[in-house]
């Protein structure tokens, strides 16, 4: 880690709320409302989530698996969010979440008329727009947590 802590600060707490209340706490609250308020299913939601984390490198949040009702991702789901072109794990809709996922962090420039026209055969354009926020705060907040080196000491409040 980059930041020096005080001595028995919690990192994160330290880092995203004491040292820029105001900009901090504010992307605490949306990175917190991109778990709680989406509406975007859990396959997909796990699939662009990771693979925003494999391609930041942020080790918590690759660590880590969303959780709803008592329900999440099978175990390997990792590996096939990594394979998401050859994966015969995914329906066409996780596989687009991986794959918008992929582009929007490393190739936002070419996301091309194809692109979109397989897009919004399968998301509506609320969906789409949900998502793009979603992948944003990680790609934002998972690379901060990385480029500090919190993403070793990470742990979401609440969970």
């Amino acid at each position: 880690m980059i930041i020096d802590v005080p001595e028995g600060k919690d990192p994160i707490s330290y880092v995203w709320g004491e040292m820029v209340p105001g900009i901090g706490v504010a992307a605490s609250k949306f990175s917190l409302a991109v778990y709680s308020d989406t509406t975007l299913g859990l396959r997909e939601f796990e699939a662009a989530r990771l693979r925003i984390a494999q391609i930041n490198g942020c080790l918590f949040c690759q660590d880590y698996r969303t959780e709803r009702d008592g329900r999440k991702v099978e175990a390997d789901f990792d590996q096939a969010v990594t394979d998401w072109r050859t994966t015969a794990a995914f329906d066409e809709r996780t596989r687009l979440a991986a794959e918008y996922a992929e582009r929007y962090a490393v190739d936002h420039h070419n996301l091309d008329d194809e692109f979109w026209t397989r897009m919004t055969a399968h998301y509506t354009q609320a969906e789409i727009v949900e998502l793009s926020m979603c992948i944003g705060s990680w790609l934002a907040f998972g690379r901060l947590n990385r480029v500090l080196g919190l993403d070793t000491v990470c742990v979401l409040p609440g969970h």
